[in-house]
């Protein structure tokens, strides 16, 4: 692909707002980069997936360079949908960690191991913080939730669903995750403090066992209080808009969601 001359981030902007690739689902990474500079967002996320795109940092460059916008997060394949990506759970860790270094990324995105995982989930926060100090990146673990099956809560997540407590240099807060949780985000996020390492923009009604990556003000959580209490501490982190488009019915209205929880993010930042 041959570059071209494209809009360029803002530099001024301290809290980039980035697109998840997981936000345009089932279109690729390709699309993600093309909706994003379309949109207006400030860069990308990548979610390592079955996409050898996804998997391809030289390739990404490429991208990054044609679209003039940069990669700012990879989450790790570490979803359910994904455990056939790279294999070995540890070998995930290490070879995401390694991608961020490539595409000069700021921040690796990993799930808490499965409750089946049990060598993995052992030692797992001094696992994150040894590939953290090999690799020079910072690995933000991401808040999860409790499953249900019939009215019992599930353990799917070891050592813990809720990084509140656990031995995380960094953490990734997401807001979908929250709602399924029952959990207030203003509060763990204050809870946090520094070690709030990156935010996935999104929301969730409380009434689902399930995260449903809601458009930010379409769910129950204190979304918007969070974005302005982030501006007001001077957080220097990014933003990343991971919001579920699968039910749009149009390109149009794909569009139409992304922009606003672009705009929602601006708004409540203070850009």
């Amino acid at each position: 692909m041959d570059p071209e001359p494209s809009r360029l981030p803002d530099p001024e902007r301290k809290r980039p707002v980035a697109l998840s690739s997981s936000s345009v689902y089932p279109l690729k990474i390709a699309d993600t980069f093309a909706i994003a500079e379309d949109l207006g967002y400030d860069a990308v996320e990548v979610m390592i997936t079955g996409d050898p795109l996804s998997r391809d940092p030289d390739e990404l460059l490429d991208y990054v360079q044609y679209y003039q916008l940069p990669i700012t997060a990879i989450h790790a394949p570490t979803l359910l949908l994904t455990q056939h990506v790279w294999g070995d759970a540890w070998n995930k860790i290490h070879l995401a960690a390694k991608m961020v270094k490539r595409v000069g990324a700021d921040v690796m995105v990993a799930h808490p191991p499965f409750a089946w995982q049990r060598r993995y989930a052992k030692g797992f926060p001094e696992g994150v913080r040894r590939v953290s100090d090999e690799e020079g990146v910072k690995i933000a673990v991401e808040n999860m939730y409790p499953w249900q099956v019939g009215r019992r809560d599930v353990m799917m997540y070891a050592p813990h669903w809720s990084p509140l407590g656990q031995d995380y240099e960094w953490v990734t807060w997401d807001f979908s995750h929250a709602a399924a949780s029952g959990s207030d985000s203003l509060e763990a996020i204050r809870e946090l403090g520094p070690r709030l390492g990156h935010v996935h923009l999104t929301d969730g009604s409380g009434d689902s066992v399930m995260d449903e990556h809601l458009r930010p003000g379409h769910g129950t959580q204190p979304v918007a209080e969070c974005l302005e209490h982030l501006a007001a501490i001077d957080w220097d982190g990014v933003v990343a808009a991971e919001v579920s488009t699968r039910k749009a019915k149009s390109a149009d209205q794909r569009d139409e969601w992304l922009a606003e929880t672009l705009e929602f993010a601006r708004r409540h930042l203070g850009q």
